[in-house]
């Protein structure tokens, strides 16, 4: 059941099920640094284990994780796959977050969590609500 409040309708139990399955897929760091360099540009699986510094065949079943999610999409090219990501709008919320938390430990956010580490920017968005 759909509840208005400030002008928003809550948004179904499929549509919270399906976002809380894209956050958590995106709660691995390596796979979250998959999407942020596929969010740069195309790659092959050999690019972005030699980017995000990972094993070819870790790097290839986050890949297969994120493809079935819908997140990542490939296609071929020759005797390659290339990767792309799938959903521009996941690129700016990873974009996003990961700009914030970099500007927060940067000190350049003015937010009261400027010069705090990643972890401590991190425990300031859980109390928020996160």
């Amino acid at each position: 059941m759909a509840t208005e409040v400030g002008g928003f309708d809550d948004p179904s139990a499929e549509v919270l099920a399906e976002a809380a399955a894209a956050f958590g897929l995106l709660a691995s760091s390596a796979r979250l640094h998959i999407v942020w360099a596929l969010a740069q540009g195309e790659s092959d699986v050999t690019g972005l284990a030699e980017r995000v510094g990972g094993a070819l065949p870790a790097v290839s079943q986050h890949l297969t994780k994120l493809k079935l999610a819908g997140l990542v999409r490939s296609r071929r090219e020759g005797r390659r796959q290339v990767y792309l990501v799938d959903d521009p709008d996941v690129v700016t919320v990873v974009r996003l977050m990961v700009g914030q938390l970099t500007d927060r430990a940067d000190g350049s956010d003015r937010s009261g969590t400027a010069g705090l580490p990643a972890q401590g920017a991190v425990r300031r968005l859980r109390g928020f609500g996160a």
